[in-house]
């Protein structure tokens, strides 16, 4: 499955509709769009309406001999399939196809593991890759029991030869899961010491290319001077798979920490949900979620059920959350107001004003104004002050610093004892 110069491979989409599924057109679009993605041309489809997959081809033989027919007038290199196929189904399906099959979930596998860029997401990329392909090991390895003939001891030598294989395989996923929690103990520390330092933690989260890569950017250029703040953003299914956390101060004095997670998708691999989680742990940890949503696209609430979904299947359901609506540049008419629901354009930097209004509503409504006579042996005091409080005004009495700030509920009973008494 490699792009060369000159020719790009070809591919046929399969899938089968179960029970007439509504979304089933949308979802073969969304297969599509990720063949593109890994720089397969998907140039045509076949589809069969089905109760439950075929059992032992995925589709029913009359559709295969399509699919073959189809395969030879096209010139078609590879078949991808809308669903992850069991391991005999591959098989079966090689065997009668004689040509790549590749799975939803092999492509998406794929995707990750071209775009992953830090050590840690190429290692999880990397489990996810090896958990997938531990039960299928025997696929191959029949494949090459056809080869090499069909003998008793050659049988003998090709388990043989599986058994070191899937050996080795289960001996790299054990040093790989070793490594990744080395690397999610420090992320705890991190994250805890956040936690400790008392600002409050925002996550953005979503489906792939909704845009929360966008919102994360034109946060920090709101607040912060320095371009290498910014997060990598395109226009491209999973562009981004590492989790960023920015610092966002606001003029205001007050401060969040705002997190960009890996979006989801239709039918994402529970081996990438599994490898990921602890990068995911961002969103669990959170105050506040923000689930931003392509709002011009018109699936946007099977997408939005997709994304709760996940969140309660990686224990962030809980979680008080926010929708976000992007992209309503994009859409034609007048949209209906709906309560609780932020409608914004990241790209073109227009209706921030109602999100951060609600960022402070929702994560500082605790805050309380008093006054504070700090002694001038106590510095250290006003130090924290200004990094976690918002100080209204300042000046210098005979006995300490007089400060007026807006406090935080917890710090408020930290410094009962410095309340200045008129």
């Amino acid at each position: 499955m490699t792009e060369t110069k000159d020719k790009r491979e070809r591919a046929l989409v399969v899938g089968v509709n179960l029970n007439q599924d509504p979304y089933f057109e949308e979802s073969i679009r969304e297969l599509k769009n990720l063949a593109l993605a890994c720089g397969i041309d998907p140039i045509g489809d076949v589809v069969q309406n089905l109760q439950r997959p075929n059992h032992a081809l995925y589709v029913g033989t009359g559709k295969l001999a399509e699919i073959r027919s189809l395969i030879d007038q096209e010139e078609i290199d590879v078949v991808i399939f809308e669903d992850e196929l069991t391991p005999s189904q591959i098989r079966n399906l090689s065997k009668h196809l004689d040509i790549e099959i590749l799975d939803r979930t092999r492509l998406i596998l794929d995707i990750f593991a071209n775009r992953a860029q830090t050590k840690e997401a190429k290692m999880q990329v990397e489990m996810a890759r090896l958990r997938y392909a531990l039960p299928r090991l025997r696929v191959e390895n029949q494949n090459l029991g056809h080869q090499r003939g069909g003998g008793a001891i050659n049988r003998g030598a090709g388990e043989t030869k599986q058994e070191l294989k899937r050996r080795k395989v289960e001996d790299k996923m054990a040093e790989l899961e070793r490594e990744l929690k080395s690397i999610a103990k420090v992320r705890q520390i991190q994250r805890k010491k956040r936690v400790n330092s008392g600002t409050p933690t925002v996550s953005l989260v979503g489906y792939t290319n909704a845009g929360k890569s966008t919102i994360m950017n034109a946060m920090v250029r709101k607040f912060q001077e320095a371009d290498d703040k910014l997060v990598f953003e395109k226009d491209m299914l999973f562009a981004t798979l590492d989790t960023s956390v920015r610092h966002i101060k606001f003029e205001e004095g007050k401060s969040i920490l705002l997190s960009d997670t890996v979006g989801f998708i239709n039918k994402l691999p529970h081996h990438l949900v599994k490898a990921f989680h602890s990068t995911l742990e961002e969103a669990r940890e959170a105050d506040l979620l923000l689930h931003v949503v392509d709002v011009a696209n018109p699936n946007h609430r099977q997408q939005m059920d997709v994304t709760n979904e996940t969140l309660k299947e990686i224990g962030a359901g809980h979680i008080e959350m926010v929708y976000v609506y992007n992209k309503i540049d994009l859409v034609e008419g007048v949209m209906t107001p709906e309560e609780g629901v932020i409608k914004l354009s990241a790209k073109k930097d227009r209706g921030f004003e109602g999100l951060l209004d609600l960022l402070k509503d929702r994560l500082f409504s605790d805050y309380q104004r008093c006054q504070l006579l700090i002694p001038y042996d106590q510095g250290g005091e006003i130090s924290y002050l200004k990094e976690h409080a918002t100080i209204l005004e300042i000046s210098y009495e005979d006995t300490g610093t007089l400060v007026e700030v807006e406090l935080r509920g917890a710090d408020v009973e930290k410094y009962q004892g410095f309340i200045y008494q008129t």
